[in-house]
């Protein structure tokens, strides 16, 4: 019975460090959201103005480095957990196995260490949860501006003709 009860409370260690380390992670996706709108609201005017194009291709650059900037953030914080938690002797295999799991590559190559194995799907679920909210955002936010520039030349073209 002492083995069962101790293996169900390891369990639930494991799923409350790692809601932790999964809501820690929305946090920063949600901050990291927060600014990029804050950056497209005051460079909203210049966004509209001609010539759209080369804006378009910088924006499409700087929000992908935003993307893989709030992507590594979320890497780092579960490999440094996991390193600090000992299902990994060294930092390096912690985010080495963090980058692995949280894009759902899953190589299989390193493992954690057993009391703590429930949180590699944690982190699956979280890379998987970001990849889908960031590429949402993402695209809403090319729409939005790319709607925005076709009323603005719009509307420019109607008050010259």
């Amino acid at each position: 019975m002492r083995v069962k009860s101790s293996r169900g409370a390891r369990m639930f260690l494991q799923i409350a460090v790692g809601s932790g380390l999964l809501i820690a992670n929305i946090l920063i996706a949600a901050v990291a959201a927060m600014l990029l709108e804050v950056f497209f609201l005051r460079s909203h005017g210049w966004l509209l103005r001609e010539p759209h194009r080369p804006k378009l291709v910088l924006l499409l650059t700087g929000v992908s480095i935003w993307v893989l900037g709030v992507i590594t953030a979320g890497v780092w914080v579960w490999g440094i957990a996991l390193h600090q938690l000992g299902a990994f002797p060294t930092l390096e295999e912690a985010v080495y196995f963090s980058l692995v799991a949280y894009t759902t590559l899953g190589l299989g190559d390193l493992v954690p260490a057993y009391p703590w194995r429930l949180l590699a799907g944690m982190e699956a679920a979280n890379g998987l949860l970001t990849f889908g909210l960031l590429t949402a955002l993402l695209i809403e936010a090319l729409r939005q501006i790319r709607l925005g520039q076709v009323e603005h030349t719009r509307n420019r073209s109607r008050a010259d003709g």
